[in-house]
Order: structure tokens, then C-alpha cells, then sequence
């Protein structure tokens, strides 16, 4: 319990004298996971919308797929990408290995799956006549998933949270194509596991609920948004 009221206090003071280190690794995380998310969203909503509206076979193999993918373990996704990334691999030349891109593109592949298979129910869950009505008043085909996409906004700014969420939180991938590197990959989930590991519990603690606190307040953004949006 000690630890606990000694890792608040540390916390609070970390945060009141504004602590350069502890800033920037806070910036340096909502500019990771920020940018994870945005490339997810765009690459997860589009996808998501063209499976949830086409029709093929092997449609269930590939949503399956993507349901999959919405548990994948950060371990592994670090694990292939820093093969990918290694200087013999496939994408060597690009020497961007233990470096913020490399962390990006690492939390991008956690973050697109969720949002796509959010975006897919989603879509999925909109009746099918609505869309057969919209072409009926004349709308081209990107102006009708481009409604259904306006219906669905609800559950797509869940999408948004749950992607953030998951990544803004992912350890695993980050430390392993970051490298946790002082002043330039560290994050706070990197430098949580790195202060618990040296025993200096009390600073774990306070980085713990720095990034608790920011979670919280990016999810309250965007609660605040889809509840402002609710039909009434």
C-alpha cells in the first residue's frame, strides 16, 4: 500500500513541476499511437466497409481472418516486424529499425484489425434495404457507403477508442522494434517495464497512471463526441 500512495505522490509531482523526461515520453506516445491510429482507421474503416458490402466466395474465411486478427498478440506482430525491418530482411534497406516509424507501422498492424472488424459489424448491422433505398433517390455507389458509413458513426468512434486503446497500452511490439532507446522510442509503457524491472516501483507507478490518466482523457475526447452524435 505504501508503494501505491508513494507512486500517486510521485505521479503528482512529476506532472505539477512538468518533468521534461516524463513529457516528452508522454508526447512521443500520443505522437506514436496517435499516428498508429490514424493509419489504422484508414486502412481498417475502407477495408471493413468493402467486405461488409461485397459479396464473394471465401467471405467468411476472410472475416474470420479479420476477427482473428483483433486478438493478435503484440508479441508476435513485433516479432514479424522486426524480422521485416532487420537489416537482412525483406525492408532492411529502409534502416528504420528501432526507430518511432518502425513503432508506428508495429502498433498500425495491432490497431487495423480491431478497427476493421468493428467497421464490419457495423456496416453489417445497417439494414440491407437501406442501402437498396439510397441508390433508389439516385445516389452514386461512394456516395452510399459514405451514408451508411455516417449511420454507422456510432460504433465506428468505438472503433477509434478501441484502436487507441490497444495501442496506446501495447508493450510487447513496442520495446521489441523500438528498442526503448532514452529521449527517442521510449514510451510510457516501455519505461514502465524498464523502471519495474530495475525495482523502482514508485516511478513504475507514477508512469503507470501518467498513461492511465492520458488514456482516460483521450477516451473521455471522443465518449463526449459519440454521446454528443446519440439519437435522441
Amino acid at each position: 500500500m505504501d508503494l501505491i500512495l508513494e507512486g500517486i505522490k510521485k505521479a503528482f509531482w512529476l506532472i505539477v513541476t512538468l518533468d521534461p523526461e516524463v513529457l516528452g515520453i508522454t508526447f512521443l506516445s500520443l505522437q506514436i499511437s496517435g499516428a498508429a491510429t490514424l493509419i489504422s482507421l484508414f486502412i481498417g474503416i475502407s477495408t471493413g466497409v468493402m467486405v461488409a458490402l461485397s459479396r464473394f466466395s471465401g467471405k467468411r474465411i476472410i472475416v474470420s481472418l479479420i476477427n482473428t486478427g483483433m486478438g493478435l498478440p503484440p508479441v508476435v506482430v513485433g516479432l514479424f516486424v522486426t524480422i521485416f525491418l532487420w537489416r537482412n530482411g525483406p525492408l532492411g534497406f529502409l534502416g528504420i529499425l528501432y526507430t518511432p516509424t518502425a513503432m508506428i507501422i508495429a502498433q498500425s498492424v495491432i490497431a487495423t484489425p480491431i478497427v476493421m472488424g468493428i467497421t464490419l459489424a457495423a456496416i453489417q448491422q445497417l439494414p440491407q434495404k437501406l442501402r437498396l433505398q439510397i441508390l433508389a433517390l439516385g445516389a452514386t455507389r461512394l456516395q452510399m457507403v459514405w451514408i451508411l458509413i455516417k449511420e454507422a458513426k456510432l460504433p465506428l468512434l468505438a472503433a477509434v477508442m478501441a484502436g487507441f486503446g490497444g495501442v496506446i497500452s501495447e508493450v510487447g511490439a513496442s520495446i521489441m522494434v523500438g528498442g526503448n532507446i532514452k529521449g527517442y522510442s521510449r514510451v510510457l509503457t516501455t519505461a514502465t517495464v524498464m523502471e519495474t524491472s530495475r525495482g523502482n516501483f514508485d516511478i513504475a507507478i507514477a508512469l503507470g497512471i501518467i498513461l492511465l490518466l492520458l488514456a482516460y482523457l483521450i477516451n473521455l475526447i471522443l465518449t463526449q463526441i459519440q454521446q454528443r452524435e446519440r439519437p435522441r
